[in-house]
């Protein structure tokens, strides 16, 4: 699969943690950045990595925040792109099964990084379910076009 990936500041180290792990499971990581633990603005970085996963240069996204907030609103904003913020694997598998999630928002202050790994797996390796889900992904998807 591959993948996008960016963080600002506060989600630097956890990003790099994550690239690894996806890198060592076969997935390709295109890192949108940033490259330090600089103070940074995370739209800077969310933005285009959440454009590759609309534009279809990648299959899925991955955003790394403080909170998970900031990365989760900008991912949202990019038309196509579904964000969803996850603290637990449970809630990732949901966003997929239910939402089917392109973006996958974490928030690097408030998870462990074995959590942050899991909750990315978990996410990964879920699929959209469909049927009614497909119906509400739809409403969702034609809101967004008559804004």
């Amino acid at each position: 699969m591959r993948i996008s990936l960016a963080a600002d500041h506060a989600g630097f180290e956890l990003k790099e943690r994550i690239k690894h792990h996806l890198t060592e499971l076969g997935h390709e990581v295109e890192d949108f950045g940033t490259s330090s633990s600089e103070s940074t603005d995370y739209p800077d970085y969310g933005a285009p990595a959440a454009r590759a996963v609309a534009n279809g240069a990648v299959d899925r996204g991955v955003l790394v925040c403080g909170s998970g907030q900031g990365m989760s609103m900008t991912g949202n904003k990019v038309r196509g792109v579904r964000a969803a913020l996850a603290w637990t694997p449970e809630i990732a598998r949901l966003s997929r099964r239910h939402n089917d999630a392109t973006v996958l928002c974490l928030p690097a202050r408030f998870v462990a990084e074995g959590d942050a790994l899991e909750i990315v797996d978990a996410w990964l390796e879920t699929d959209f379910e469909g049927g009614r889900h497909a119906r509400r992904v739809e409403k969702i998807m034609t809101t967004e076009q008559e804004e």
